[in-house]
C-alpha cells in the first residue's frame, strides 16, 4: 500500500505542474505536450472487463486468431454475484520484460458496480499506475469518485488521470431538446479532495510508459457522431468546463447537441502483433479512431478494435458502410463492448465472421506472448 501523503505536499506538486483556470475551479492540471512522442511496445497485454452490459455465465476458455479470452472467475459465495450495468470499466495490464503496468479506463455507471467487481475479479488496485477517462459520459466515469474514496491510499501518491481535454468536465443533459435532463458532469472538486491530478491529453500523450492516448481525433471519411447527449458549455460554482480556449465566444454558456471534441483513445502497440485500439464509446468514429492511433503511431498493422463503438443506434445502412471501412483496416479480432450493439456484432458476423469476439463482464482477453 502507498503510504499516506499530506495534503499541503499534494497542492505543492499540483502548483509546479502549472495550467491557468479560472479562480475557484480546479488548478491541479497537466497540459499534455504538442510534441511528437515515442510509442512504447510493450510483449504483453491483458484486459479485464470490470463492468459491462451483460455476463455470460457459460464463457469457456477460447482464441479468436491469437488473442485468447478466460472467463470470469467463478465466486466462491454465491450470493455476491458480478454486477452488470450500461456502461464500462477496463483493467488493462500490461508486460514489457519484468516491467509491468497497469491502468484503469473508465469507471461504469456506479461504484456499487464496480467495487463489487474488483473484489470478485480480483483485481488489484495496489497495482494501478494511471487513470484514463474516456469522455465525459456518466456511464464512463460514475464509478470514479467512489473508487477513488475506497482506494485512494492504494494508489500512488502522484496518480494521475487523462482525459481528452476540457470537453470531458462539461455539464452534460439527455433527452429530446426542449425536455432535457441533467445527465451530470465530472466534478474535479472531487479529485482535488482525493489528491488526483488531470492531464489534459488534448494532443497525443504517453501513459505509464507502456500506453499512448490518440488525443483529439480528426474526423474524416463517412463517419459522423450519432445523436446522443446535448452538452453545456459553462463553469458554474466551479462545476463545468472552461471551454474558453477551443471554442467561439457565442458558444460559451450555450447548450448544444454533443460532438465529444475531446474523446479519446487508448492505445498499445504489442510487439509483433500491433496495435489495440481501445475505443470506450467511439462518439466520433472507430475508424477515425483507428486511423488516428496510426497516424499518431506510425504503426499501420491492426491488431485487436477493443470498445464500445457507439453504433448501437446506427441505421442498417450506415452500419453496414462502417463494417466495410473496418474490414479495409484489416483488423485481426474485433471485440465489441457496451454500446456498439447486437447489429454491429451481427454485421461482423456477416462481413468478417473470423474476426468477432464477443467479451463480457469478468472476462480477461490476453494479447501477445
Amino acid at each position: 500500500m502507498v503510504e499516506q501523503f499530506k495534503r499541503r505536499d499534494f497542492l505543492r506538486g499540483c502548483a509546479a505542474i502549472g495550467g491557468a483556470v479560472a479562480a475557484g475551479s480546479f488548478t491541479c492540471i497537466e497540459i499534455a505536450k504538442a510534441a511528437a512522442i515515442d510509442i512504447p511496445v510493450v510483449d504483453k497485454l491483458s484486459i479485464r472487463v470490470l463492468i459491462d452490459g451483460s455476463q455470460n455465465i457459460f464463457e469457456r476458455p477460447g482464441k479468436v486468431g491469437n488473442v485468447s479470452i478466460e472467463p470470469a472467475p467463478r465466486q466462491q459465495d454465491y450470493r455476491r454475484p458480478l454486477h452488470n450495468q450500461w456502461g464500462l470499466s477496463l483493467y488493462l495490464q500490461s508486460q514489457r520484460g519484468d516491467e509491468q503496468r497497469t491502468i484503469m479506463l473508465d469507471f461504469g455507471y456506479t461504484p456499487e458496480a464496480l467495487l463489487n467487481n474488483i473484489e470478485l475479479t480480483g483485481a488489484d488496485p495496489s497495482k494501478i499506475n494511471a487513470l484514463v477517462v474516456s469522455h465525459g459520459h456518466f456511464d464512463h466515469y460514475g464509478g470514479l469518485v467512489g473508487f477513488l474514496q475506497k482506494y485512494r491510499s492504494a494508489l500512488p501518491a502522484d496518480v494521475k488521470l487523462y482525459a481528452g481535454g476540457e470537453d470531458n468536465f462539461c455539464q452534460r443533459y439527455s433527452g429530446a431538446p426542449g425536455a432535457l435532463a441533467e445527465f451530470g458532469a465530472l466534478d474535479r472538486r472531487e479529485l482535488v479532495a482525493n489528491k488526483v491530478s488531470v492531464v489534459l491529453a488534448e494532443n497525443p500523450t504517453v501513459v505509464a510508459d507502456h500506453a499512448f492516448t490518440t488525443g483529439k481525433i480528426k474526423r474524416s471519411g463517412i463517419e459522423r457522431v450519432l445523436p446522443n447527449t446535448h452538452v453545456g458549455f459553462a463553469v458554474k460554482d466551479g462545476l463545468g468546463c472552461n471551454a474558453s480556449h477551443y471554442l467561439p465566444a457565442e458558444m460559451l454558456g450555450k447548450i448544444v447537441p454533443d460532438e465529444h471534441i475531446h474523446e479519446h483513445a487508448t492505445c498499445f502497440n504489442v510487439k509483433d502483433r500491433g496495435l489495440v485500439v481501445i475505443s470506450s464509446c467511439g462518439h466520433v468514429g472507430i475508424v477515425n479512431s483507428v486511423r488516428q492511433a496510426q497516424e499518431v503511431s506510425g504503426v499501420q498493422k491492426i491488431h485487436a478494435i477493443v470498445g464500445g463503438f457507439h453504433l448501437g443506434p446506427a441505421p442498417e445502412d450506415y452500419l453496414n458502410q462502417v463494417v466495410a471501412e473496418i474490414k479495409k483496416l484489416e483488423p485481426d479480432v474485433i471485440i465489441p463492448m457496451h454500446c456498439s450493439g447486437d447489429n454491429f456484432a451481427r454485421a461482423v458476423r456477416a462481413q468478417l465472421p473470423d474476426k468477432l469476439l464477443v467479451s463480457t463482464t469478468g472476462v480477461r482477453m490476453t494479447m501477445g506472448a
